[in-house]
């Protein structure tokens, strides 16, 4: 028996502590037991002619009293120690059960009249039975109350000379034998039951655990990151503002593309290892997906909060040292800061994503806080966005030639394709507006294409020393089959692959792409040219030059009419310009407003211009209308003479 026992109290604390509630559960039905046996105990005393009996009754009420209050009371405590309720409520039982026990064989012993023998014996017999069913999650307190019940009556019953109460005293211990066997057999039904319960729900606990983590950082994945905010701010402390920080990591994909998953996932596990040393212990941080992190915390002010992004973003760009390679790793960074941005997490959220937008467009690598304008200008954005790929099905996009000048001639060698969108309602819509919106969306691709092939229809009309200048956007060269794309539009508008020139810029080259190489290459073979665009305002790497075929130079506006124009800019440009002349390249002045400029750079080397002094960008029939009149004048001469 007291191996079982033993057995029974090396429990898991938690099935214990369950076991151990259920000893307080329903305290009505242990206070109808405990006054039930006041009144027995009363009414027997009141037989009895000596004084002691109804000291008893008083002491079992007081006992009574005091199990009814702990079983109200001690469940409402918020620090419950099981171990500590279960030796109260234990106390309790045996001390309420031992005085039962000798109240009941002393009115057997002392000869109390039969009705008040008959009434405390059988209480004690019904409540000991009874109770043991009740504390079966505790089977030491019901079997220890048996003891203390059964063992003075069965005293008092044996030493009577009465056969009947030998026999009563006999069948009292069958009874209390039945009644162990019973408690355990409830007790073990009840600990497996509570050890199963226990066993799903920290198994539910664990697969929630998991459905929350991300694998490959331990932060809070996005599911992860709703339940743990919402319930951060239900008991963040009472600071002005919570600060929300949303981080994305420049040119991750590169990384995975370059040097494998396997390694990228262990730049993504250091990033974390750096948000968790630099962020608030009560920070909640989370990986939102591909590489983007969420970290949440109180913040005292804005100061504060840029204190946080200043410290984050400096030791989350730290080099990256993965075996053998060391990973520069930038980093572009929103932030947003309730209540000044948002009531909601989901205001919250949209604040810290656009301004994470905004640090990527001015340059990456870089904070951004939230601000109102940012939202205006997405409206405007999603307008445009929405708008544009419609545009080209009502026709509202027209394009637009800009004539490029043989500035020792005056001779028109070339035109550059530059769109114009007319809208009905808004009006003339300018490049820099909806440009950039097509190149976010993709929408470039088809946009690109489509000037293209209008740009070469336009320009199959022209005499065939004059060719047609076309802007490409990096995601339209990264296009798959964006070569073959405009080999067919070529093909299609009957127009020599060497009459079409691609202008591209340096940010195109920066990534050192094959994409780019093989697609440079393949059009080059077929005869058309390039133009490297906007030189001077980049790397202007000379390298570039070396590696691809490029036929023409176009010196930026801000070297010629800029604010920076000067001698400076007219050194740098007679540089240039010998250097195309060494590597039998033309140089395009672009911006030219003056004839003063012209004759400037026209000293300085270049061989070509563009710009207001010329002509600015007219439709196509007017294109062709300055042809046909610069033909007119050079060929006027030559027709008199004959």
């Amino acid at each position: 028996m007291l191996r079982v026992l033993l057995r029974t109290n090396a429990l898991d604390d938690r099935v214990r502590k369950t076991l151990v509630e259920t000893l307080y559960t329903q305290p009505t039905n242990l206070a109808i037991g405990a006054i039930t046996g006041v009144l027995c105990s009363l009414v027997a005393a009141s037989y009895a002619p000596d004084r002691i009996f109804l000291e008893l009754a008083l002491l079992l009420t007081a006992i009574a009293a005091a199990r009814i209050l702990m079983a109200v009371m001690l469940p409402r405590l918020r620090n419950r120690d099981a171990r500590r309720m279960e030796l109260l409520y234990e106390f309790g039982a045996f001390t309420y059960s031992a005085v039962l026990g000798v109240f009941a064989a002393m009115t057997v012993w002392y000869q109390l009249p039969a009705t008040a023998q008959l009434l405390m014996v059988a209480y004690a017999i019904g409540y000991g039975t009874g109770i043991a069913a009740r504390n079966a999650g505790r089977p030491s307190i019901s079997i220890g109350q048996m003891i203390l019940i059964f063992t003075p009556i069965n005293v008092a019953l044996w030493n009577g000379e009465d056969l009947a109460h030998r026999a009563l005293a006999v069948a009292i211990v069958l009874l209390w034998i039945g009644m162990i066997s019973i408690t355990m057999k409830v007790f073990h039904t009840l600990r497996d039951s509570v050890a199963a319960a226990e066993t799903s729900a920290r198994l539910a606990e664990k697969m929630q655990h998991l459905a929350r983590t991300d694998v490959v950082t331990g932060l809070h994945n996005r599911a992860g990151l709703n339940h743990y905010l919402v319930e951060y701010m239900s008991r963040r402390r009472a600071m002005p503002n919570l600060a929300l920080f949303w981080l994305d990591l420049d040119k991750f994909k590169d990384i995975n593309d370059a040097l494998g998953h396997q390694v990228g996932d262990q730049v993504l596990s250091e990033v974390a290892q750096r948000l968790r040393a630099q962020a608030k212990q009560e920070a909640v941080i989370g990986r939102f997906g591909g590489d983007e992190f969420i970290l949440a915390c109180d913040v005292r002010d804005r100061r504060e909060a840029e204190t946080i992004a200043l410290a984050v973003l400096a030791d989350v760009t730290r080099p990256i040292r993965i075996d053998d390679d060391r990973l520069e790793i930038a980093c572009s960074m929103g932030i947003a800061l309730q209540p000044d941005d948002g009531e909601d997490l989901e205001t919250l959220f949209q604040g810290a994503d656009l301004a994470l937008y905004h640090a990527k467009v001015n340059g990456r690598n870089q904070i951004s806080f939230y601000d109102p304008s940012m939202s205006r200008n997405l409206v405007r954005r999603r307008e445009i966005e929405a708008e544009l790929r419609l545009a080209l099905q009502r026709d509202e996009l027209s394009i637009f030639f800009q004539p490029i000048v043989d500035l020792s001639t005056g001779r028109i060698r070339a035109f550059e394709a530059l769109v114009r969108w007319f809208h009905p309602v808004k009006g003339e819509l300018r490049p820099d507006e909806f440009i950039p919106v097509a190149e976010e969306t993709g929408a470039i691709i088809t946009l690109g294409n489509w000037i293209t092939a209008q740009a070469a229809r336009a320009a199959a009309q022209w005499p065939d020393d004059v060719t047609v200048a076309v802007n490409l956007s990096p995601l339209q060269i990264k296009a798959p089959g964006a070569a073959m794309g405009i080999l067919n539009a070529l093909r299609e508008a009957r127009l020599p692959a060497h009459r079409l020139e691609l202008e591209i810029t340096e940010t195109v080259l920066l990534d050192h792409s094959k994409q780019t190489e093989d697609f440079m290459a393949e059009l080059s073979a077929a005869g058309v040219r390039f133009a490297l665009d906007d030189f001077g305002t980049g790397y202007s790497s000379l390298g570039y030059l070396n590696k691809y075929p490029f036929g023409k130079i176009k010196v930026d506006r801000s070297f010629v009419s800029g604010v920076n124009a000067g001698k400076k800019s007219d050194a740098i440009i007679r540089a240039v310009s010998g250097m195309a002349s060494t590597l039998d390249m033309q140089i395009v002045a672009e911006g030219l407003e003056t004839i003063e400029q012209v004759q400037a750079v026209q000293a300085a080397g270049c061989t070509l211009g563009q710009g207001y002094y010329f002509s600015r960008a007219v439709p196509d029939y007017l294109a062709g209308m300055l042809l046909a009149r610069e033909r007119e004048r050079l060929d006027g001469p030559k027709r008199a003479i004959a």
